[in-house]
């Protein structure tokens, strides 16, 4: 991931978006994010475009399954997509259901065949700068295997963010779980238990692949100071929730909430 260059917010517009939290009523039992007809409650971001902009309609809704698909694309040229939901939450689990399918799209990076992401405790879309490839967050890293080799899902990457593991602060982008490999276009169902800025958890099948606590802001990346809050806690207790394109067409046919706590709002 580039660095990306620092700009001048308003302090006040920050605050905002990283502090503010209406008092909403709890939903009660699981809360569909996704509701297999449109992508109503969902905004687009790609890099180099404005917000809002679904560009190329790579994300779309199909035989009720949301999409990530690059037919339209001749060829991928490092433009980033992210999904955000309207809603910013703290304490919550997240359940998914993905699969990856097709072939990745032309000069896609390798990196990214099979690779999408659940990004959780994220920046607001409106806080994105324009050609920002990736949300400041914590990525829950969902990778399908190549046929032969070992891949492991549900692992973890940093952008613009560290954890604690094991008793460690953890600064290196990327971090292995414990899952098993899966290959081909079988569905997946994982879970991600989000408890503020204390403890993240990662599920696949209903098996706990891996955990983190203190979840924060990296003060070696750009956007740092910009995103810090005015109290000066760096640790992550909300964000946003959004799904990827990084090149390679994906389904979701599920993408629903448990509540743990009061929702935050839309921050806007």
């Amino acid at each position: 991931m580039k660095n990306q260059p620092i700009y001048l917010i308003p302090v006040i517009i920050i605050t905002i978006f990283f502090t503010s939290c209406t008092s909403q009523k709890k939903e009660e039992g699981w809360v569909q994010l996704f509701n297999g007809k449109n992508l109503d409650g969902w905004t687009a971001k790609f890099t180099g475009h404005e917000l809002g902009e679904n560009i190329k309609n790579t994300f779309r809704v199909e035989d009720k399954l949301l999409k990530v698909r690059y037919d339209n694309w001749e060829e991928f040229g490092q433009v980033f997509g992210h999904l955000f939901y309207k809603d910013v939450y703290s304490h919550y689990k997240l359940r998914v259901e993905y699969r990856f399918v097709g072939e990745q799209v032309n000069k896609g990076p390798g990196w990214a065949y099979r690779n999408n992401g659940l990004m959780v405790h994220g920046q607001t879309p409106e806080s994105i700068e324009l050609d920002q490839d990736f949300p400041v967050s914590i990525e829950v890293q969902l990778l399908g295997g190549d046929g032969t080799n070992e891949r492991t899902t549900m692992n973890l990457c940093t952008p613009g963010t560290n954890v604690v593991m094991d008793g460690e602060l953890k600064e290196q982008h990327c971090m292995t779980s414990n899952s098993e490999t899966y290959h081909g276009d079988q569905w997946i169902t994982v879970e991600v238990e989000v408890k503020g800025g204390e403890v993240i958890k990662h599920f696949v099948n209903g098996v706990k692949v891996m955990s983190y606590e203190k979840p924060q802001l990296d003060p070696r990346d750009p956007s740092y100071d910009k995103l810090l809050p005015a109290d000066g806690d760096k640790i992550l207790t909300k964000g946003t929730i959004s799904i990827q394109a990084e090149s390679h067409p994906t389904d979701f046919r599920k993408i629903e909430l448990l509540n743990l706590g009061e929702t935050c709002g839309d921050g806007e």
